[in-house]
């Protein structure tokens, strides 16, 4: 009776020891990164980097990001929080803007004609 009752301990102490382990590892890992792109962030990855894997340029402030050197077709990751938009623009310091990404949406863009991202909060 007695060795039952010790199996029976070692296994519901593995079993809580292994259900503890297993949520602490899920919450070690940063969940909410997508593709390198840290959250809170937008991410621009090289020219004809698809699928995007890991990004050249992080930005994490509000305003305009000035962009120098980039052509042809590059993704545009929107990882920021509280439905933050990140708006392409055709002129620098964020003037001229002609299309925005929500945050948790992407775009596959030629960025040869954008010349500015302008990282804004979303407005209702």
């Amino acid at each position: 009776m007695r060795s039952m009752l010790r199996r029976a301990a070692a296994l519901a102490f593995a079993t809580v020891t292994a259900a503890v382990l297993a949520t602490g590892t899920a919450q070690a890992k940063p969940a909410d990164e997508w593709a390198g792109c840290p959250y809170g962030a937008v991410c621009v990855y090289p020219q004809n980097q698809n699928p995007a894997v890991s990004p050249s340029h992080i930005y994490w402030t509000y305003g305009a990001h000035n962009l120098s050197n980039q052509y042809g077709n590059h993704w545009v990751l929107n990882n920021q929080y509280d439905s933050a938009v990140v708006e392409l623009c055709l002129s620098y310091n964020a003037n001229d803007c002609t299309s925005s990404i929500a945050a948790g949406h992407g775009e596959y863009r030629d960025l040869g004609p954008i010349n500015s991202l302008h990282l804004r909060p979303h407005y209702n």
